[in-house]
């Protein structure tokens, strides 16, 4: 993932902090980061350790929404968390750091070079993540769970062309990110092993026959 202080030196990155006014936080693994944030108009970005999107349910359950690691960006008006159901929870010791959006848009900030390249880099992120969005549509608009998990893999297969690929979540964070029963799931990658079209080894999953599964 592209960093959203890459080509800034630690000078430049001094003064972008001075200029947005930024703060930045920390929270100890299991602790809920939106309460601190969820207020105001922001964005925010991962400086240190981990975190998750959570959504929870009627029941209670927590639905896995997304991963943010070091160097993710997410904040109101490009994820979840302006939701009442949305939940932003660390995953280890982390650190955040806090921009007001609305300092973030003064036109007079494009008169700093450093400034440009930061806003340069967070675009090449957000649009990212719209794509990531977009991905996930698609996925969502299968109905059945096979053609779910081989539309995920066309997606993995189509970034590197390689038979295989890592998962960048648990098999239990895929069943939410598919929008599917785990139990179903697990029976369906099963079939797809006991057809010879997959192999499974921890998180990597190996295409075995792309041509019959539509991925190349």
């Amino acid at each position: 993932m592209k960093s959203p202080f890459a080509n800034l030196s630690k000078v430049q990155i001094d003064k972008l902090y001075n200029l947005l006014g930024v703060h930045i936080y920390t929270f100890r693994k299991s602790e809920e980061i939106l309460p601190t944030i969820k207020g105001g108009n922001i964005l925010a970005i991962i400086l240190e350790g981990s975190g998750q999107i959570v959504n929870s349910d009627y029941n209670g359950n927590e639905i896995f929404m997304e991963n943010l690691n070091k160097d993710s960006v997410f904040g109101t008006n490009i994820s979840l968390t302006n939701s009442d159901d949305c939940n932003v929870i660390a995953k280890e010791n982390t650190k955040v750091l806090v921009i007001d959006y609305n300092k973030l848009m003064n036109p007079e900030n494009l008169k700093y070079k450093y400034f440009n390249v930061f806003f340069n880099n967070l675009f090449d992120i957000i649009n990212s993540k719209y794509k990531e969005t977009n991905e996930r549509v698609k996925i969502l608009e299968k109905k059945q769970i096979r053609d779910k998990l081989l539309e995920y893999f066309d997606i993995e297969y189509s970034k590197s062309r390689l038979n295989y690929f890592y998962l960048p979540f648990s098999f239990k964070e895929l069943a939410d990110y598919l929008a599917v029963n785990r139990s179903a799931m697990f029976r369906e990658l099963k079939s797809l092993k006991d057809e010879h079209f997959i192999e499974i080894n921890g998180r990597k999953i190996t295409l075995l026959n792309a041509k019959s599964i539509n991925l190349i």
